[in-house]
């Protein structure tokens, strides 16, 4: 996860896979912009629901930590 500057809410993380990109509301997880397969867009969901309230807080301070990936 990254900033870039006057980046602009709602908050949101970018996710790629491969050549696929997607943009995931962290208030819905519902995936706004992109062309991820389903599959993608499964497992992103997934991810996302786990460790949401940490990812709003990073949106919120914008101090980045590492999260675990998917078991």
């Amino acid at each position: 996860m990254f900033f870039k500057p006057k980046e602009h809410e709602p908050s949101h993380v970018h996710a790629l896979y491969g050549e696929y990109i997607g943009v995931f509301d962290l208030n819905t997880l519902e995936m706004t912009d992109g062309d991820l397969p389903k599959k993608a867009q499964s497992l992103v969901k997934e991810w996302l629901q786990i460790n949401s309230s940490k990812l709003q807080k990073m949106w919120d301070t914008q101090k980045i930590e590492k999260l675990p990936p998917l078991e």
